[in-house]
């Protein structure tokens, strides 16, 4: 085996290409890491801040659905300087040098780009997935993997034995050696130190480049293409595996009141609202305000928010919103946007340039991009004229869809965004 340099060579996969079929209709026209979240991210982000805080910054992102949004959200945002070649983050879609398909699986999507991993010549290839709401120091990940003289290592999350059938579940013995893997179980396999919880995979891995390049290599001629289907499973049989505790995980400038290991799968439409409260509040749950572990996002040269008047109650605002005379309460509202004169808006998300006109009023309602509500609307109050009219989860949320506007589009009186009465 290749000996390991005391500070190991390591370059990172980020999937990026995920469908999100159930945050629909956000994903009807970008793919799910490039669904916005919070007042001025995007979900990529911080996956991609995660690695470049743990200098890891040799990222390569692969794409594939609907991925334009994304492709031009990271232009913006995540162009590192190209005085240093081994820091960049670029979008790598589909090449087809291997083949005449698009990626088929997450271990197909590295496996066409064996040659990006043979160029640079890692000691450790980390592959993460782009979908989750969460911090984490990679380093100390690392440290395991290395300390373990492990082949593999699987971040695992700990999660309440009964939501255990929701995930799929890791087989650790107390060292964290991986013993085996259970699809959604009825009936888990505990933590040895915890019988009331259970290891959950949380889709991210270390790979001695090695290893990875030879499974690699098999599953391709097995014509098989899921890491967690297909080559984790098979390297249990020959290799050391081992799970990663992400609750042992120390950020720094982690508050006393955050949830320690705060993560969030944010594939459901329910799960991705719920999650935006978890950022509000003088105690919120997961504090996006960290200098020592800051997510990165686009930088935006316009003014700050403005407020000319009304009541606004525990929400975040984003750069040039407008607030004219309105009722907002337990909601965020992106960058751009406008709320008129005697609209209510209650736990809410509104979306980059969207214009609330005056006397609407809206509750538990997510309003994507580009979009005007017309003056005196009610959505979340009838259910059924709700359905009719737009997407609406089971639990009662109601999605109104990317809109079509022009960025300067009037108002209910004939004026422009950000007017001021």
């Amino acid at each position: 085996m290749k000996e390991m340099r005391s500070q190991p060579k390591i370059m990172a996969f980020v999937m990026a290409g995920g469908e999100g079929s159930r945050l629909q209709p956000l994903t009807e026209k970008r793919c799910k890491p490039g669904v916005p979240f919070g007042g001025r991210y995007r979900i990529v982000d911080f996956v991609l801040s995660n690695l470049i805080n743990s200098e890891i910054r040799s990222i390569y992102l692969l794409v594939q659905y609907k991925s334009q949004s994304l492709i031009e959200h990271i232009r913006r945002a995540w162009t590192i300087s190209p005085l240093l070649p081994e820091h960049f983050v670029t979008v790598v879609p589909p090449q087809m040098h291997r083949g005449k398909s698009w990626f088929t699986g997450t271990a197909d999507s590295v496996y066409q780009n064996l040659s990006l991993i043979k160029e640079h010549q890692p000691d450790l290839v980390v592959v993460f997935g782009a979908d989750h709401i969460y911090r984490m120091d990679i380093r100390q990940m690392v440290r395991f993997h290395i300390q373990r003289c492990a082949d593999v290592s699987l971040a695992a999350l700990p999660v309440p034995i009964e939501q255990s059938p929701s995930f799929g579940i890791i087989e650790a013995d107390t060292d964290g050696r991986v013993k085996g893997f259970q699809e959604k179980p009825a009936h888990p396999q505990a933590i040895p130190t915890d019988p009331s919880r259970a290891y959950a995979s949380m889709g991210n891995y270390i790979f001695n480049t090695a290893v990875l390049i030879e499974a690699l290599e098999i599953l391709h001629q097995r014509e098989e293409t899921d890491f967690g289907r297909h080559m984790l499973p098979m390297l249990l049989q020959s290799h050391r595996l081992f799970a990663y505790d992400f609750a042992s995980n120390d950020v720094p400038g982690i508050k006393s009141y955050e949830e320690k290991g705060y993560w969030r799968d944010v594939g459901t439409l329910d799960a991705y609202f719920e999650a935006h409260f978890d950022v509000l509040g003088m105690e919120p749950r997961f504090d996006a305000f960290n200098p020592q572990w800051p997510i990165y996002s686009s930088g935006y040269p316009g003014p700050v928010a403005r407020v000319i008047g009304g009541c606004i109650d525990n929400s975040l605002l984003g750069a040039a919103t407008v607030i004219n005379d309105a009722n907002v309460r337990n909601c965020i509202i992106r960058r751009e946007s406008v709320i008129e004169p005697g609209a209510e808006l209650e736990d809410c998300i509104i979306m980059d340039y969207v214009r609330i006109c005056r006397g609407a009023k809206l509750r538990r309602v997510i309003v994507d991009r580009h979009n005007i509500i017309e003056a005196d609307a009610r959505i979340g109050f009838d259910p059924e004229e709700d359905r009719r009219r737009y997407h609406v989860t089971p639990t009662g949320l109601v999605v109104v869809p990317l809109g079509e506007i022009s960025y300067f589009a009037r108002d209910s009186r004939g004026k422009g965004p950000g007017y001021n009465e």
